[in-house]
């Protein structure tokens, strides 16, 4: 299954009779069974980071605090995230999401009460990690299911099915229109009610969502335990999805899309601020997340004919020339343009990332693989959070505004120095490094 085997088979059939587009993939067997349950779990997501901020920077008054409280949420969230997929991986979705989400309400409550009691900075920190730690990752989960129906029990005779680019697409439009939603409505819940509003509507609707979720058991893939009973390559013991050296140039290239997410929450913060229109914010970031979610919306549509490496390597170097202005601009309207032009060009960048993944990771450490990206996207988020929240309140917003520019431009770096890396390996090279399959996966 090689790098242009998913480009061969989607433009097979954009030139066939068998397009593999949104309304072929919406019509796969059992798929809104996961994915309504799985868009309500996933909202939660894109509330936590700004609703953080928002509480914290009300009761301290600094950027900075609570841009160093989001960032432990983030980097907690970045290290354990991993391992919660690699257990999804061995022990089964709902196994490993039911405890997690208890867990993140009870840690999202005292992370509430402290910081409305004016907890010092280092309880804020202690309550930070477990409700990183606990946040579920269901994105990762939906597209294992999506990887698990299509990749698996749908290949075609390119050894892959031709929906799996479009599955990744909507599932790309599906984060972004949560983007698009979850900051705007916990703006608006922290600005027009209480600015503990965001994180309570956060922890609510990821328990109950996470457990909706959690409740569609016939979706699930099929759990890979350590050792398969009856394999004859069952000795071999399982391995991190990160020994594979293409996950690991992705994971590079995440943190630096995290730090576009990161730097664009706080900087669009503090201008809001500066310009006495705090409530400009959440339409300011809206914008930028409906441009990554129209972006995505058309990237999933075309039957891409150019290689996916290539793909990706276009799309990150317009997202750091995107980028590269945002902290000269001083007015709503050209923000408001500037941050739809970035958004534009993230959504390239992630559907073909998470695309390769397919080409890269057995079934036996999907999960895992595409929580490494997750969680790297939270690591870039958090340390952008710190890093703009920190020049912000030295130097004011254009100064936040660097961070996604710097970020964007070494990850680049990576991506061009290391996409050789991104081919797909040999099968038995990974086999022998642990990482089989029950059954043979055809590759390059």
């Amino acid at each position: 299954m090689s790098h242009h085997t998913v480009d061969t088979a989607v433009a097979t059939d954009a030139s066939g009779t068998a397009r593999a587009g949104y309304g072929r993939l919406l019509r796969t067997p059992r798929a809104w069974t996961f994915l309504l349950p799985g868009f309500a779990a996933r909202q939660p997501f894109a509330m936590l980071t700004i609703s953080i901020v928002l509480l914290v920077q009300h009761t301290s008054g600094s950027y900075g605090t609570a841009g160093a409280v989001a960032a432990v949420t983030g980097v907690s969230m970045a290290l354990f995230a991993p391992q919660g997929g690699k257990l999804a991986d061995r022990l089964g979705q709902r196994a490993v999401l039911v405890p997690g989400v208890l867990a993140h309400s009870v840690s999202v409550a005292a992370l509430l009460a402290l910081a409305l009691s004016d907890a010092p900075l280092w309880a804020l920190f202690a309550a930070a990690v477990p409700t990183g730690a606990s946040v579920p990752q269901v994105g990762p989960m939906v597209r294992a299911r999506w990887a698990a129906m299509l990749g698996d029990e749908r290949r075609g005779p390119g050894g892959t099915s031709p929906l799996l680019q479009t599955a990744a697409a909507f599932e790309s439009v599906t984060d972004e229109f949560t983007f698009v939603i979850g900051p705007v409505l916990a703006t608006a819940l922290c600005t027009g009610l209480h600015p503990a509003a965001g994180l309570i509507a956060e922890g609510t609707l990821t328990l109950a969502g996470g457990l909706f979720f959690a409740a569609q058991r016939a979706t699930q893939p099929r759990p890979h335990p350590r050792h398969a009973a009856g394999s004859p390559v069952s000795a071999a013991p399982r391995v991190s999805a990160l020994s594979v050296p293409g996950v690991r140039v992705l994971a590079v290239a995440f943190l630096g899309i995290g730090s576009v997410f990161g730097g664009m929450q706080v900087s669009l913060t503090a201008f809001s601020e500066e310009i006495g229109n705090p409530g400009a914010n959440g339409l300011l970031y809206g914008i930028f997340a409906a441009g990554n979610m129209l972006a995505g919306i058309v990237f999933g549509a075309v039957a891409w004919k150019i290689g996916p490496r290539r793909r990706l390597l276009a799309g990150y170097a317009g997202l750091t020339l995107a980028a590269s202005s945002l902290w000269a601009v001083h007015s709503v309207p050209l923000l408001a343009g500037l941050g739809l032009l970035v958004g534009l060009c993230i959504a390239p960048a992630l559907i073909t990332a998470y695309t390769l993944v397919e080409t890269l990771v057995p079934a036996s450490a999907r999960t895992e693989a595409f929580t490494w990206l997750t969680g790297a996207v939270a690591l870039g988020q958090a340390a952008a959070v710190t890093a703009a929240g920190q020049l912000a309140d030295a130097h004011g917003s254009s100064a936040g505004f660097l961070v996604p520019l710097a970020g964007t431009a070494l990850a680049l770096a990576t991506l061009l120095t290391l996409r050789s890396r991104l081919a797909p390996g040999d099968p038995g090279r990974i086999a022998a490094r642990g990482m089989s399959h029950r059954t043979p996966v055809t590759v390059d």
